[in-house]
């Protein structure tokens, strides 16, 4: 059902853009949707007229499917994803992962939001994911057969597009953090003392999402980024309170920066 799906998905996007095949992909997180205005000459499909897609749940996922180019690459651009929290399904970006790896992306960059452990990594900071960790102990390759399941996780973030970016930041003047992502279940936030454990484990931002298009993009066979804006602290480490409306309202301290570094990075 899953490759009959992406099929379908991949007639229904060619007979919109014709012969030009996007090299490059990204799926923005919350509240990073408006990078989609960079986009010249964007065709543009709701996520409800492609099989298998998600539903957009989340205020700040748009669930919208943008194609076109951002300064000499061709893109598509995923505004929004689904998570595991909402349907307690890892898997739910299966075809739309696999349908930008069968249009030709090479290529996945993913943003998101998420909370810093790192005190030098403050709200509107960007911070550059080097590996991360699997907290939930779930995978979106539950369920599948064959050896393709046993997919390398090995420098899954592109060491050679990391570089890139890090020269393309300095560059620019914008400071880039780097750093292991840990992807917890959600929705709840954390609580103080996972936070010290996951700082003990490695961690240096925590986040509900990114994971399993990772490991699904890698099994694909695309080179992987991750960039995440850090809209707060993580729990224990301030007295703000969490909410996804702040995440959302300091989201936007850092899109200029992202928007910025994506663009020289796509031109």
């Amino acid at each position: 059902m899953s490759q009959k799906s992406v099929d379908q998905c991949c007639d229904i996007i060619t007979k919109k853009i014709g012969p030009q095949r996007p090299e490059t992909a990204l799926i923005l997180g919350s509240g990073l949707g408006d990078f989609a205005n960079h986009i010249t000459d964007p065709c543009s499909i709701d996520y409800g007229l492609l099989p298998g897609f998600p539903a957009a749940g989340v205020a700040g996922h748009q669930g919208r499917l943008h194609l076109g180019s951002v300064g000499s690459s061709k893109v598509a651009v995923l505004q929004g994803r689904a998570h595991y929290y909402e349907h307690g399904r890892p898997a739910e970006m299966k075809i739309a992962v696999r349908t930008l790896a069968a249009l030709g992306c090479e290529t996945l960059i993913l943003t998101n939001a998420a909370g810093s452990l790192n005190p030098a990594a403050g709200p509107g900071s960007v911070m550059l994911l080097t590996d991360h960790i699997n907290f939930t102990g779930v995978s979106p390759l539950f369920n599948e057969h064959g050896v393709e399941r046993f997919v390398d996780l090995v420098d899954a973030y592109d060491p050679l597009i990391r570089t890139r970016l890090l020269e393309l930041a300095n560059g620019l003047d914008i400071t880039l953090h780097q750093g292991v992502y840990m992807w917890f279940c959600g929705p709840h936030f954390e609580t103080p003392a996972e936070i010290r454990a996951a700082r003990l484990l490695g961690a240096d931002a925590v986040g509900m999402s990114t994971v399993p298009e990772v490991i699904l993009a890698r099994q694909a066979g695309m080179r992987v980024a991750g960039l995440s804006i850090i809209t707060n602290y993580a729990a224990g480490m301030d007295a703000e309170k969490l909410s996804h409306q702040h995440t959302m309202k300091n989201a936007g301290l850092a899109t200029d920066s992202l928007s910025r570094l994506l663009t020289a990075y796509l031109a």
